[in-house]
C-alpha cells in the first residue's frame, strides 16, 4: 500500500474514532439500545487501533527529531546517544505497523457476542455420551480459567452419567474468538468404561458454536412459530414435573426445532428456547449472507461419524491433536481440565497468519 494511501487510511480512522467517541454522549444514540451497542462496539474496536496509530506516530517524531539533532552537533558521546535512540525508536515503529497490521485484519462479526455451545453424544453409544460430559466439563473449566460466566440451559444426562446433549451459554468479552474454533465432530480414542476386555474404542462427540443472538439482531413472526408443551421426563421415561412445563418450539420457515425442560416453569423454557433459537437464526442468516460462512457451518457437525474429526483425543498416548493445522500436543489431561490456551492459541495463530498472506497475495 502507497504511504499516501496509508497516512488517508489512518486519518479516516482517527476521524472516526473521534466521531463514534461522541456518539458515545449523544442522547438519541444513548436512547436506541441496537445503535448503542453497535457504537460501543465500534468504539471498542476502534481504541486499540487509534492507540497503536499515535504510538506511531510519536516515534515516528522521535525518530526525525533525532535524524535531525545529529546532523547538528559534533560531540561524540552526544551523537553516539542520538544514534542509539533513532534506532530504538525506527525499530518500535517497525514493530508498532506490524501489529497494527494485525489490528486492522477485517473483523469476525460476532467477536464480543456470547456464545452458545451445544455437545451431543455422536457415535459410539454410552461411551460417546461419557465422551460429551468429558466436554462439557472441559469448557466449564476453560471458562472458568478464562474469568468467563456460563450458564446451562439444557442438560439431558444419559444413564451412566454422560450426557446425552448439553446446551450452555458463555459470557466473555473473548469468549467468541476463542471458542468459535470448537466447533465440529470431535472424536476419541481410549477404552471405555463399558469395555471389559481393556479394548481402546473409538467414539465421537459433536460440539456446535453459536454467536448469541439478541432480540433486536433477529426479527421472529409470532404466527412463524409452533409452540408445543408437553411434560418433562428425566432419564429412563422418569417423570420430573406433574405439568406440561417442556416447551418444543418449531421455526416453521426454517423448520428449526429447539426444546427445553429442564427448568419447572413453561415460560422459562420457553424463554431459554427462543434464546437458542434466535442464535440459530442469526446464524443461518449470516451464511446465507456469506457462502464462505455456510461451507464452515455445515463442516461443524457433518455426520458426527469417527471418520469426520476436527480433533482426536487419544487417551493412551495422552495426546491431542487438532487435524485441520496438524497440531499435536501431549498433554491431554491438562486439556481436559481446561487448560485449552495452547491448542485455540494455535489455531488462532493459523488463521491470522493466512488472513496476512491473503493481504499480501
Amino acid at each position: 500500500m502507497a504511504a499516501h494511501d496509508t497516512s488517508d487510511r489512518w486519518n479516516a480512522l482517527l476521524d472516526e474514532y473521534v466521531t463514534v467517541e461522541s456518539l458515545l454522549s449523544d442522547p438519541d444514540v444513548l436512547g436506541d439500545q441496537k445503535r448503542l451497542r453497535d457504537v460501543s462496539r465500534r468504539y471498542k474496536e476502534l481504541t486499540p487501533v487509534v492507540t497503536c496509530i499515535r504510538r506511531i506516530e510519536s516515534r515516528r517524531s522521535d525518530a526525525v527529531a533525532a535524524r535531525d539533532l545529529l546532523e547538528t552537533t559534533d560531540d561524540a558521546t552526544e551523537r553516539e546517544q542520538l544514534r542509539a535512540e533513532r534506532d530504538d525508536a525506527e525499530a518500535e515503529v517497525e514493530q508498532l505497523e506490524e501489529e497494527l497490521r494485525v489490528l486492522l485484519l477485517p473483523k469476525d462479526p460476532n467477536d464480543g457476542r456470547p456464545v452458545i455451545i451445544e455437545i451431543r453424544g455422536a457415535e459410539g453409544g454410552e461411551e460417546a455420551n461419557l465422551f460429551a460430559r468429558d466436554l462439557y466439563d472441559m469448557y466449564v473449566a476453560y471458562a472458568a480459567r478464562k474469568g468467563w460466566k456460563t450458564e446451562t440451559i439444557a442438560f439431558d444426562p444419559s444413564d451412566l452419567g454422560g450426557v446425552n446433549q448439553a446446551t450452555f451459554v458463555v459470557r466473555g468479552d473473548d469468549a467468541w474468538s476463542r471458542l468459535k474454533y470448537e466447533g465440529g465432530p470431535h472424536r476419541v480414542q481410549r477404552v471405555p468404561v463399558t469395555e471389559s476386555q481393556g479394548r481402546i474404542h473409538t467414539s465421537s462427540a459433536t460440539v456446535m458454536v453459536l454467536p448469541e443472538a439478541e432480540e433486536v439482531d433477529v426479527h421472529i413472526d409470532d404466527k412463524d412459530l409452533q409452540v408445543d408443551v408437553f411434560r418433562s421426563s428425566g432419564a429412563g421415561g422418569q417423570s420430573v414435573n406433574t405439568t406440561d412445563s417442556a416447551v418444543r418450539i418449531t421455526h416453521i420457515p426454517t423448520g428449526i426445532v429447539v426444546s427445553m425442560q429442564d427448568e419447572r416453569s413453561q415460560i422459562q423454557n420457553r424463554a431459554r428456547a427462543m434464546t437458542v433459537l434466535r442464535s440459530r437464526l442469526l446464524q443461518l442468516a449470516q451464511e446465507e449472507a456469506d457462502a464462505k460462512m455456510s461451507a464452515v457451518r455445515r463442516s461443524q457437525v457433518g455426520s458426527g461419524g469417527r471418520g469426520e474429526k476436527i480433533r482426536t483425543y487419544n487417551f493412551k498416548e495422552n495426546r491431542l491433536t487438532d487435524h485441520r493445522i496438524g497440531f499435536t500436543i501431549y498433554s491431554l489431561s491438562d486439556v481436559l481440565a481446561g487448560d485449552l490456551d495452547g491448542t485455540i492459541d494455535a489455531l488462532a495463530n493459523d488463521e491470522r497468519a493466512r488472513q496476512l498472506s491473503d493481504l499480501d497475495a
